[in-house]
Order: structure tokens, then sequence, then C-alpha cells
């Protein structure tokens, strides 16, 4: 006895295969995690070291060096880079593809710690920060007419990031680019010369009068008494008010020297949101978690706390990854709608009845909703690549099915009852059917184990592909057979539609026979037409154009600008107004923000959705680069979102230029490849990393006359960087 017979005569134990199939995927469904693409662990971990007032070579030279030559002996590092900038030592360290993250941070601090003893004593320590391959699915814009951006960012800090926090799905709720209050002390030198007064001295008065104590508490027979003694001071008119120095009865304060205000800690930052002044807070969706889901139940929060919030205070999604995910899974639903209505018609077409299509129409929803279960199994996830593979599958996973439907018919045809010819049927394609799956699937399959960035993004895909394979096979040996003879009927005689098929497939036949005659009778010019074909495949390959991915339209644009060296905040801010203006003429665009840094603006230009717009995001990318080409004191390059992740988005085109000459030298080599790539007129935009030729103030000390006056070199240096360095 077959194989395939159990389940003919045993049609119980063949429905009950199949139901166990389909809720098994069922249920693996609801726990499977949507995503957008496959999760790949890319990281990149980034030491930032602050040494206020240093110049960016004595950053460099005192502290990124040391820093990174021990860094770079980690293991798990695929490459580092670092840069130099006054006050700021920044190493970005890209961990290896689907390296353990933990593993390789937990040594770039240990790392660090072995390199203090070489730092300069004034530098703050080191923060090391960590930025997963996930970018985050929401940016959510606050902008006021009324309040300005520290306390924009106090109340997202009090009142509306906890509460984001703290929904289900949400990973982390960042605020981003805030300026934080501090109280700000403005020295006047001028004042302090009057006064006879140093910055030392104002410096140990502030730590005099504005400390945190902890004094403890008082006992009583029965009580405890916890006492608070209020040091600090939060008060700009109270920081005014501290006493600095006191001769007898007279009094120097802080406000005779200074001018006290309740500011930022810092002002080199700006954000913009529709050309209004703002904040951002991102929204990263936890591990597991359905990004639909997390985006709908964010948005019904803030319109919660909406009603909350002070009166002008507005906050507006500027970035949404979530409308492309449902779009893009919602595209991917109705291909596989399609693909299974023409599968359908195609079935019809040539068996002629609607008895026979229901068959391998059956093992279509069973193939892919039971692949699902071993997809959990496996922690995969339903992502866009999964959802392609089985738009794929659909076309795959019904021939398995036709194959054991096609020779059942034929013998029942030939007047076999169902029964018999699903017996007989059944045993003479057992084989061929199981080779055939095995094939399909050992075609497949071997994808996953492709290494790098293409095998991680496509092993999904591949194996939910062969997996859709296997239980198709598996669908096509028990289910099919079943239902062939309880469904099936001797045919009497065919419809008007079938004999017509027949008539065209019988002409087909008869083109294709004088075909192959003619090949045969010149058969020279058919080696001819060969060899042409097999030698111009290689020259077609090296034309072809080749990419990791096509550029997608995801209704986002990217937008970085480069100021020139020795532009300042106050140099961007000023072109700010510029770039709205120029972007508000393209009708094609929703929103935009931008972040402004003095030495950088980066920031998106969101595009209506695809149904509100005719033209294609890489044409309005053209326009957009187009338009902020005439901004005279900026570069500007606008380009679209890596396609699939783990890929960098940015300029195309990157290289690096080494040289054992000092950075004078390079930045001057680094300038003429600048300029003959601009000459060229190839390139609509070029830049470079190093900034060599930023303009500094150097301030030599006269060594002798110092020591004639008594000033230690030291103290000088302690009194440039109370002014300068912005000292906490």
């Amino acid at each position: 006895m077959s194989f395939t017979d159990v389940f003919i005569r045993r049609p119980v134990l063949a429905v009950v295969i199949s139901a166990l199939l389909l809720v098994a995927g069922l249920q693996s469904f609801n726990r499977l995690e949507l995503r957008q693409f496959p999760e790949v662990e890319k990281s990149l971990i980034i030491v930032q070291t602050a040494y206020p007032g240093a110049s960016a070579d004595t950053v460099q030279a005192y502290v990124t060096d040391a820093l990174q030559r021990r860094i770079a002996g980690a293991r798990g590092i695929d490459y580092l880079t670092a840069s130099s900038a006054p006050g700021m030592s920044t190493i970005q360290v890209h961990v290896r593809l689907n390296e353990d993250t933990s593993m390789v941070q937990n040594e770039v601090i240990a790392k660090i710690s072995e390199a203090k003893y070489e730092l300069p004593r004034e530098i703050e320590d080191p923060v090391v920060t960590t930025s997963q391959g996930d970018d985050a699915m929401m940016y959510i814009a606050f902008t006021s007419e009324q309040l300005n951006t520290k306390q924009i960012t106090d109340y997202l800090h009090r009142a509306i990031q906890p509460e984001l926090a703290t929904i289900e799905g949400v990973g982390q709720a960042q605020v981003l680019s805030g300026t934080v209050f501090a109280m700000r002390i403005w020295l006047q030198p001028e004042k302090l010369a009057a006064y006879n007064i140093t910055a030392a001295e104002v410096n140990r008065a502030l730590q005099r009068n504005n400390v945190r104590a902890a004094p403890g508490g008082v006992e009583s027979a029965w009580t405890r008494t916890a006492v608070d003694v209020e040091t600090d001071i939060e008060d700009p008119e109270l920081f005014g008010e501290i006493i600095v120095r006191q001769n007898g009865d007279q009094r120097v304060r802080l406000k005779d020297l200074a001018r006290v205000e309740l500011g930022s800690e810092r002002y080199n930052v700006t954000v913009y949101s529709e050309g209004n002044t703002g904040v951002f807070l991102s929204i990263t969706s936890a591990p597991g978690a359905n990004p639909l889901a997390v985006a709908q139940r964010v948005k019904q929060k803030l319109a919660d706390l909406a009603a909350e919030m002070p009166a002008d205070l507005v906050a507006d999604a500027d970035s949404d990854a979530s409308i492309y995910i449902e779009k893009a899974i919602e595209e991917v639903g109705m291909t596989l709608i399609e693909a299974t209505f023409i599968v359908i018609g195609v079935i019809l077409l040539f068996l002629g009845s609607w008895r026979v299509v229901i068959i391998p129409l059956v093992a279509i929803p069973l193939s892919l909703v039971g692949v699902l279960f071993g997809l959990w199994v496996v922690d995969f996830s339903v992502n866009l690549l999964t959802l392609l593979a089985m738009v794929i599958a659909i076309g795959l996973v019904v021939d398995d099915a036709i194959v054991v439907v096609e020779n059942i018919h034929r013998h029942i045809e030939e007047g076999k009852t169902p029964y018999e010819a699903a017996l007989i049927g059944a045993r003479e394609v057992a084989l061929p059917v199981v080779a055939m799956t095995l094939t399909l699937a050992a075609v497949y399959a071997p994808i996953a184990f492709v290494g790098g960035l293409t095998g991680t993004l496509f092993s999904e895909f591949a194996l939910t592909l062969a997996g859709a394979v296997v239980v198709s096979g598996l669908i096509a040996l028990t289910l099919s057979p079943m239902m062939c003879s309880k469904i099936l009927r001797p045919l009497k005689e065919q419809g008007k539609a079938a004999d017509w098929v027949d008539a065209q497939f019988h002409r087909l036949d008869r083109i294709y026979r004088r075909g192959v005659d003619a090949c045969l009778a010149n058969r020279g010019a058919v080696w001819l037409f060969a060899g042409v074909i097999f030698l111009s495949l290689p020259m077609s390959f090296l034309l072809a154009q080749r990419e990791l991915a096509p550029e997608e339209d995801n209704a986002s644009i990217f937008v970085f600008a480069s100021p020139p060296d020795y532009a300042n905040i106050d140099y961007v801010n000023a072109y700010t107004q510029q770039m709205i203006d120029l972007w508000r003429t393209i009708p094609e665009i929703r929103t935009a923000w931008q972040v402004n840094q003095q030495d950088q603006i980066f920031g998106g230009l969101e595009l209506k959705l695809w149904d509100e717009r005719e033209r294609h995001q890489s044409e309005i990318i053209a326009e957009a680069q187009q338009k902020y080409s005439t901004v005279a004191g900026l570069e500007i390059y606008t380009f679209a979102w890596a396609a699939l992740p783990g890929v960098d988005s940015g300029l195309p085109v990157n290289f690096v230029v080494a040289s054992t000459d000092d950075y004078a030298q390079l930045e001057q080599v680094a300038e003429e490849l600048l300029a003959k790539a601009r000459e060229s007129g190839k390139f609509i935009f070029v830049n470079k990393s190093l900034r060599h030729s930023r303009p500094e103030l150097k301030v030599h000390i006269d060594r002798e006359q110092a020591a004639a006056l008594g000033v230690k070199c030291l103290k000088s240096l302690k009194l440039c960087k109370r002014f300068w360095a912005m000292v906490k």
C-alpha cells in the first residue's frame, strides 16, 4: 500500500493534518513580529568626550588619538571613524554585522578605562551611547508661538515623555535637540577689572554659596524629623545677590560683576518644523512590537494629552514610518489577492472545470498559512520580504496539487471511478511530487546561507519560499488525493470554452512543430544565433546597472547642508528662511523639518501620500536639488533614505584620503580634489569631513613677562578657560 493510500482511505486523517497546519499557522500569525524588513543587527557605538575650551587640534592630539588607539583593539569592530571639533571628541565605532553589541560595548568601555591615564584631567568623563540598526519609527515636532524651546523641552520632560514611554510597545521615547534650562553667568571683564576681582574668585564664591546639602535629621523620644537645608539657588535674582568679596561694609555682589539669566545649557542647535522653532521627540518601538499598533496608540495618547497641553503648543508627527509600512503591506496584500485570482484563472483555463480548480486552490491558503508556523518556530517576522516570498510562492504551491489532480483526472477520463483514479494516480506521481518539491526548495534555500548583509536580509525570504513549497508538497500528497476522490466526477462532454481552448492549443502546437522543423533544417543559423547570445552575456552583465535594491518611493527626502568652515550657528540660522521659502514652492511637499548646527544642517522633506501626487520621489528630489543649488552660502544635497536596512543613507560615493603629512597639507590636497570635482561638472555635491581651515585665535604667552609679574602659566590658562570655555 502506497503512502498516499492511507489518506484516501482515511479522509478524516487528511483533513485533521491540514486543519492542524491551518490552526498552527493562524495562531503563529498572532505571535509573529510585524516589521518593515528582517531584523538587521548593525549597531553604532558613539564615544563623545568633552574638553571645554580646547581647540580642535588639542582635542585631536590629546583626546581623540589616545582613545582611538585603545578602542581599535576591541573585538567585534568592523571599522571606526573619529572627528575632533573645538571642545568635543567624537569616535564612531561601527560594530560588525550581527555581532553581540553588548559584548563590544563592554570591551569599548574597558578600553576607555585603560586610556584614562593618558587623557587630560580637564576633560569630562567620556559618554558612551549605542545606536541600534533600527531608526525611530516616529518623530514628533512640538512647536509654539509663545513658548520658547527651553520651556517646551522642560514641559516635554515633565509631562509628555513619561506618558509616551509607558505606552504598550514603545521601547523608547526620547527628547531630541532640546535646550535645557541653565543658569548663565556672563562675566563682564571691565567690571572685574574695576573691582580688581578675578574670575577665579567668582568661581569660588559660586561654589561656596550654591551647594546641595544632606544634613540628615533630628530625633526626639518618639519621633525622627528630616532636616532639609535650602542651600541651592534657582532664581537669577538670588544668584545676583551672592557676595563675591567683602571688605568691611563694602560688599561686591555677583550682579555687580556679571549678567545673570536663566538661559540654555547650549546655544549651538536650533530645530525647525514647518518653519517654526521647536523640539523633537522620537518614538522607537520595542522589539517584537507591531509598529502599526504602536503608532496608533501614540497618536491616540497625543490626542488625549492635547487637552492638557498649553493652548498654543502644537504636536505634529513630521516623520511617521508606520504610514509607509502600512501602505507597503497593503500593496503586498493586494498583490497576493491578485496573484491568487490569476492562478485561479489559469488553472480554470487549462483544466476547464470548477471542481478541478477547487483542489489546487485549497493548497494556496493552507501552504501560505502553514508556513507561518515555521516562521514562528525559527523566530522570523512578517515583513515585506517574507510577504514577497509568499507572493512568489502562490505560483509554486499549486504546482504539486496540479500534477496530482491532472493525473487523477486523466484516469477518470479513461473510465475509472474517482476513488480508483485517486488511488492509482496518486501512487504514480508520489515520487515525482516529492522530487519536484525538494528540487524547488533546494533552489531557494541556499540563499539563506549567503553571508553578509545580503544573506541577513534575504534569509527569511528564501526560507519562507522554500517552506511554503515543502508545505504544498505535503498538502499535495495528503489532502489533494483525498479531495479528488470525493469531488471529481467523470465528464460526459466538455463545454464550449474548453473546446475553444483545446483548439487554440492544437493551433499553437502546429506552429511550434513548424518552428522546430525550421530550426532542424537550418542548424548552422541556430548555432550562430546561440553563439552570439552566449558571447554577449559577459558584456551584458558588465553593462547592466548593479545595486542591492532600487530606490523606493517612501515619501521622505533627506536634506544635508554644509556651511563654510568659519560659520557659527547664527550664520546657519540666517539661511533657514531661504531654505523654507524654497521647499514651499514644491507642491508635493507636505511638511519639512531641519536641525541646524554650527557645522551642518540635516533635515527632511516629507511628501504627500502616493495617491495625492503624480510625480515620483526621484523627480521631486531632482527639483529640490536644483532649487537648493541657488543658495549661495551653503552646499546642499538632497537624497532618498536607504531602501533596505543596514545600508548607509547619504552620498553614493565616499572615499578616504590618507597621508603621513600634517592636517594642513591634507586639507590642501582635499581642497584640490574638491576643486577638480566641481570643475568637471559631473557632480552636484562634493564635501569633505576635514575642516582644518576653521578660523582660530592663537594666544602666545610671554613667559618671561609672566614670571616677572608673578603670573603662573596654569593660572593664565584657567582664567582664559573661565571666560571662553563655558565652564559648568
